[in-house]
């Protein structure tokens, strides 16, 4: 649960249908916990405590943002993993690597955003993620083949209150 006055939010592209589905279902099927709350997206910022009265700002930043990037393609080909540094197999982008890098850049910008990141930033979409061995194997294999290509007109807000699953709070169209 939060702190009072403070809000969780991310930001994200979801994956459209019918892979969005597929590959939430896949996580799902792997035993991965997060699958019930977090459908399958690639991430522009992660889970990020804010203030909760610069939303507001951080909206304006937001549309700033997307104004500023046109619309692109991404091209979902096989998995990857994190392994041994973190217990994650993901789908990879083979297409709208630089846009999604250029993208959380922009994003990460605000002085309303203070995001401390372990890791560097590595567009993917994650399928299995702290399940046993057995089962990331069985994704990463499973995934192995798997390819989808879309393209990626917006990307939205989410906000989480600390339970249940992450909402979609506001849809940000690139270029306009």
């Amino acid at each position: 649960m939060t702190q009072p006055g403070i809000t969780r939010i991310g930001v994200a592209i979801d994956i459209p249908e019918p892979w969005g589905s597929a590959l939430t279902r896949r996580r799902a099927e792997a035993g991965d916990p997060q699958a019930a709350w977090t459908p399958a997206h690639v991430t522009l910022l992660g889970p990020t405590e804010v203030a909760a009265d610069a939303l507001p700002a951080i909206e304006k930043h937001l549309e700033s943002v997307a104004s500023a990037q046109q619309p692109f393609t991404v091209h979902l080909r096989g998995t990857g993993t994190f392994r041994p540094i973190t217990e994650v197999v993901f789908v990879t982008l083979a297409q709208g690597i630089s846009e999604c890098e250029l993208l959380a850049e922009a994003i990460t910008r605000s002085e309303d955003v203070n995001r401390d990141t372990r890791f560097p930033y590595h567009p993917h979409v994650t399928v299995a993620q702290d399940v046993p061995p057995e089962a990331l194997d069985a994704v990463f294999e499973d995934l192995a083949d798997f390819s989808a290509r879309f393209e990626v007109a917006a990307f939205t807000l989410f906000s989480h209150g600390g339970e249940g699953p992450w909402r979609p709070r506001r849809d940000f169209p690139l270029g306009s």
